[in-house]
């Protein structure tokens, strides 16, 4: 299981990476909602690889 300081930094990077998010922004998200857009980016990613 990863830790979850090291998790949250990857979810901010995640985020900032493809939104373009301030760090501050990313971090008042609750972490549900934090993680559904993790998920939708990588869901965005996924049929952009697949030609879709």
């Amino acid at each position: 299981m990863t830790h979850p300081e090291r998790r949250l930094r990857e979810e901010c990077a995640y985020l900032a990476y493809h939104f373009h998010w301030a760090y501050e922004d990313i971090l008042t998200l609750p972490h549900a909602e934090r993680r559904a857009w993790v998920h939708e980016i990588a869901r965005i990613n996924t049929m952009i690889g697949e030609g879709r």
